[in-house]
């Protein structure tokens, strides 16, 4: 049986922000550098870097 894996961190294209996802809240969270969340811009529709060449199948 093939295993599905999931991203655990996604950047936007557009603006530059950077998410983890924090498995015990089930949710994604804005990476933290230096104390700074990388938020990047606030009313930015995010372009998320996954697309068609991530591939969902454990290897």
């Amino acid at each position: 049986m093939a295993e599905i894996v999931t991203p655990r961190k996604r950047e936007c294209e557009r603006c530059g922000r950077v998410d983890e996802w924090d498995p015990e809240q089930h949710s994604w969270r804005i990476v933290s550098e230096d104390g700074t969340k990388q938020s990047g811009d606030p009313h930015c529709l995010h372009e998320w870097d996954i697309n068609g060449t991530f591939n969902p199948l454990g290897e």
